[in-house]
């Protein structure tokens, strides 16, 4: 019998894991990728707000997995799965090339969603990836440079204006460190503006930050960010983006906000090959495009193909798994056992997701963190001990010894110092320009 193949898509924290996993048990396994790296996203706003380089919180996924490669069973390939031949069980690639499989782990992620305006993106660019984050570090670091420029306070507010759409941890994390580098990284760097005046704005549909906390925890945060001095708009909807601001509508009428920097973080949408799959199994996705699974994380019809992480539509328990990266860990595991189940002849068994908790940090010596602990329940934090646990933890989840190294050493800098030395930004060259004037 041939050695079964197991293609997996995408290299985020539930394909990772999946390849973990295969790789371990006699079949061959290739990964797909459109990025030749894995990314920590839950610091890549560390990355757009210059408080980490690029590649502390990413590393090339040949290097994370060059133990798996040596067992001569795993390919990788950089390259984008555009669509699916169900029946033929073959991934389409952008080159136009078909790639077999006998079993499939799609683990595609997540997108940013602007509710179908399409001129938003343009105006409030989101966090995704990093090339998102490098454009938003770019962006944040102009505004302060065009500030300097500006020839009256008028355009000088705008530009020293910052608001951020979404109050999820995203959300709160961008707006706190924002307030940061205005009032304590910037100060006495410009001769024309008191980067200290600047204004950061938090604006958020639902009436408290974040939604998927507890009410303690949101009102800790709230309580927080303000006094590290956020602005909060709660209750507001967006209406309108462009380049000079935003219109919301709020509880007392329509408002005008203005702003020459507005950075998104108020919708999440699985990637459109989500829908593609869900089209070609004869599966409806939902409205976000996830695609719905069994308790197994297999599709209705087709055993042979698995979702995990952002892109399904998963329950445990009764109760919708949330998009997190420990989530997308264990689908990642759960899929690829499965998976190995069912080329053993053995029964599957369905995903259960295991809670550990929530945290977010809202600023410098600022967080919140929500435990689940056998016995004792629930265990809230919050403040200077909350950043520390939050602190922590993610350095403990890093990929590899150099990523923790280069992390601590940075923040351990940037904590004493205030300094930023990622604020370098690197502009794409533009033909030269005919003076103006004799």
């Amino acid at each position: 019998m041939p050695t079964p193949h197991v293609v997996v898509i995408g290299c985020g924290f539930g394909g990772l894991e999946a390849v973990r996993v295969l790789s371990r048990a006699e079949v061959e396994v290739t990964l797909i990728d459109r990025t030749n790296h894995h990314l920590f996203q839950p610091l890549l706003y560390q990355v757009a707000t210059a408080g980490l380089p690029a590649p502390a919180i990413s590393a090339p996924i040949r290097h994370i997995l060059r133990r798996e490669m040596r067992r001569g069973r795993l390919t990788v390939l950089q390259a984008e799965a555009r669509g699916f031949d169900v029946a033929a069980r073959q991934v389409l690639l952008d080159d136009g090339s078909r790639l077999g499989y006998d079993h499939l782990i799609v683990a595609a992620g997540a997108t940013n969603q602007w509710f179908g305006h399409a001129d938003w993106p343009a105006h409030a660019p989101g966090l995704k990836t990093l090339a998102d984050a490098l454009r938003i570090r770019e962006r944040l670091i102009g505004a302060f440079e065009r500030a300097e420029r500006a020839a009256d306070e008028g355009e000088r507010a705008d530009w020293l204006s910052f608001v951020v759409v979404g109050g999820g941890p995203t959300g709160v994390e961008l707006a706190g460190t924002l307030v940061e580098i205005a009032r304590h990284t910037l100060p006495e760097e410009f001769r024309r503006i008191d980067s200290r005046r600047a204004r950061v704005v938090l604006v958020e549909g639902a009436d408290r930050v974040l939604g998927a906390f507890d009410e303690r925890s949101s009102a800790s945060a709230q309580a927080q960010l303000q006094r590290l001095g956020v602005e909060l708009m709660l209750s507001c909807r967006v209406e309108a983006i462009d380049d000079r601001g935003l219109n919301l509508h709020t509880a007392d009428g329509p408002r005008r906000l203005a702003a020459r920097t507005v950075l998104w973080a108020a919708g999440v949408a699985a990637v459109p090959l989500g829908r593609a799959l869900a089209q070609g199994c004869g599966v409806q996705a939902d409205r976000a495009g996830r695609v719905p699974v069994r308790g197994d994380l297999s599709l209705a019809g087709h055993p042979e193909i698995s979702v995990v992480g952002d892109l399904a539509a998963a329950q445990s328990d009764g109760r919708p798994v949330p998009g997190v990266s420990p989530a997308a860990k264990q689908m990642g595991r759960c899929a690829a056992a499965n998976v190995l189940a069912r080329l053993r002849g053995r029964p599957t068994q369905d995903f259960r997701y295991v809670d550990y908790g929530s945290l977010a940090t809202l600023g410098r010596m600022a967080a919140v963190v929500q435990l689940q602990l056998p016995l004792l329940g629930r265990v809230h934090l919050s403040g200077y001990p909350a950043w520390l646990f939050w602190l922590f933890a993610h350095v403990y989840f890093l990929i590899g010894f150099r990523n923790r190294l280069m992390v601590l050493t940075d923040w351990g800098w940037n904590y004493w110092t205030f300094a930023r030395y990622a604020r370098v930004v690197a502009l794409a060259d533009t033909p030269p320009q005919e003076p103006h004037g004799p």
